[in-house]
Formats: C-alpha cells, sequence, structure tokens
C-alpha cells in the first residue's frame, strides 16, 4: 500500500525535519516500508501537504483539516491548538507525543529547584557584571528535607516527582483520581489543591491545558502557598493566571517563580517576568533533548505499523 508521510517544517523549532525524516525513511531500516510504497518527505507548502496521507507536525494551520490526511502526529504532548471536533468529522486521527518527556522535564525541574536553592541563577546574573558576593547567610538551602507539590502526575509530573524524591525532598501530588503514585507521600484532589501547597517550598504545574485546568494556579492558589515558595511551570502558560502570579512575584509575595510556559509565546520583550531577579524564563523547552527526534520516529514507525496492520494506533486523541 502506497503511503506518503509528510513531515512539516514547523518541527524546526525543536529539531530538523530532515534528520526525522531520514530516520524515518524505509531506506535508513523502516521495516513498514516492507508492506508497500512508504515516502516520506518535508513539506513548506500547502501545495506539497495535498500529496501527503498523514503529518507530523509541531504547529497547526487550517489547511490541514482540506488536505486528505487520514493521521495527523503532534510532536508535543500538548494538543490543545488541535480542533479536535473538526478533525473528528473529517475523520482524521490525531495522535500525540505523551509519554517520552518525563526525564527531560524532570531533569529541567530539577535544575530549577537546584538553581533556586543554590543560588546559581543569582551568581551567573552578578558574573556578567563581574561582581564577586556571597549570598545573605540565610539564603541558600539544600533541597534535602524540602517540600514540593506536583500538580498533574501524568509521565511529566511523575518524572518531576521521582528525582525529588532521589533528591531526599518530601512530594505531595494533585491529580483527579487521588490514587497512590510512585514516590508521591500524599495525593490531593483538585478541589484540595489549596491544602497540597500551603506547606510547599516549590509548587511544579505539570498537568495538560483543558477546559478544567485553564486558571487552575490563580489568585487563591497563589495566596495559599508560603511566602518563601516557587511556582514553576512547565505545563501550558493558560494553566496559570499570570497577572495573578506577577502581582504576587511584584510585591514579593513569593520567593519567584520558573517559567518554561505563557499564554504568549514567544515571551513579549517588554515582559515583566524578564526583568525579575528571582525569575527564571526558559524558551517552552523544558523538554528538550537531542534525543528528540528519535522518541518522536519510535511512535510513528509503531503507528504506521499500526495502519498498515488495521490495529489501534497509539497514544491517540482524536
Amino acid at each position: 500500500m502506497a503511503f506518503t508521510l509528510g513531515i512539516h517544517e514547523s518541527v524546526e523549532l525543536l529539531f530538523p525535519p530532515t534528520v526525522l525524516r531520514d530516520t524515518l525513511d524505509p531506506a535508513h531500516g523502516d521495516s513498514a516500508g516492507d508492506e508497500g510504497s512508504f515516502e516520506v518527505r518535508v513539506v513548506r507548502s500547502s501545495a506539497e501537504l495535498e500529496d501527503c496521507d498523514a503529518l507530523v507536525t509541531f504547529a497547526y494551520e487550517e489547511s490541514f483539516l482540506s488536505a486528505g490526511l487520514s493521521w495527523i502526529h503532534s510532536v508535543q504532548a500538548g494538543v490543545d491548538r488541535f480542533p479536535f471536533d473538526e478533525l473528528e468529522e473529517r475523520g482524521i486521527r490525531l495522535t500525540n507525543s505523551t509519554g517520552i518527556h518525563g526525564d527531560a522535564v524532570g531533569e529541567t525541574v530539577l535544575g530549577y529547584m537546584t538553581s533556586f536553592a543554590r543560588r546559581l541563577h543569582r551568581y551567573r546574573d552578578r558574573g556578567r557584571d563581574g561582581e564577586w558576593r556571597h549570598p545573605e547567610w540565610d539564603e541558600p538551602f539544600t533541597l534535602s528535607g524540602e517540600s514540593l507539590c506536583v500538580v498533574g502526575l501524568g509521565t511529566l509530573g511523575r518524572g518531576i516527582a521521582s528525582r525529588a524524591d532521589a533528591c531526599g525532598m518530601d512530594v505531595v501530588g494533585v491529580r483527579r483520581t487521588p490514587t497512590p503514585v510512585d514516590h508521591v507521600g500524599e495525593v490531593y484532589t483538585p478541589e484540595e489543591i489549596e491544602r497540597a501547597v500551603a506547606d510547599a517550598r516549590f509548587v511544579a504545574v505539570a498537568t495538560p491545558l483543558t477546559e478544567e485546568t485553564r486558571g487552575l494556579i490563580g489568585a487563591d492558589e497563589l495566596a495559599a502557598m508560603p511566602d518563601d515558595a516557587y511556582l514553576l511551570n512547565v505545563s501550558r502558560g493558560g494553566v496559570v493566571d499570570e497577572a495573578a502570579l506577577l502581582a504576587e512575584l511584584e510585591r514579593d509575595r513569593l520567593a519567584g517563580a520558573a517559567l518554561d510556559v505563557f499564554e504568549t509565546e514567544p515571551l513579549p520583550e517588554d515582559s515583566p517576568f524578564w526583568e525579575l531577579d528571582d525569575v527564571i524564563v526558559t524558551p517552552h523547552a523544558a523538554a528538550a533533548t537531542r534525543d528528540y527526534y528519535r522518541r518522536i520516529a519510535d511512535i510513528v514507525r509503531e503507528n504506521r505499523r499500526r495502519a498498515v496492520a488495521g490495529e489501534p494506533f497509539v497514544n491517540r486523541v482524536v
């Protein structure tokens, strides 16, 4: 069966499209090629898209709906930008990359916490000015014995929790179903979130953006956090009320924040978040790793096999 898979140019934000194309190309060992003609190409225009049966993409464009695609794969786990109803009406299957980011995001969050605890972000800032100065005696601390609340205990949240637990931190979590989770001492429901964050030195937000989670961390939840707490957001900007967070930070009601995601991306140059000393801004890169494209290829290759065999897709969203 002839099958053409497109690699949309938008994946350039994460890795060169050609490396994924070459990894998936039957000439480089894709077993699905044995089932018939299987071509992989980089797509840079709507006209090129029309020759494809399926598409791997970072971005979403309206032209995807009318291109005759049978399947779209999002290279991210988050798929809130895709119109589920329209895809379903046209019989276009949507899959995502959930399950592959736990280690990278977990290490990123551990890095945030270590930077704040050991004041590394301050040393880096002062070093640019050639300033040699010790912190105040009571500023640095160690992670062991500190408390962390992980909001969202999917792949990302569990990756964070396991690394925090290994550092001797006391970990609690928030999820819809309060069943036990490895490396998490106590699990709360979203209705109990203010109790969950009340004693946390760090609050890591790792839940997908849905109608239920939009604005989940708002003024009330931020007010429930201790004055010496840090907010860490590696989910989506819409999960946190940015205006409320900024207000808390500007009046020193919170110790700081590490923010990988924002309502508007890239973060505008005039955003006040850039100027705050105890705020770490990263460019939606918490999951970045040089092996990202290989992990995407594994999912796409398996679903290509399943498509040929008539089996259900893995990571199917629609």
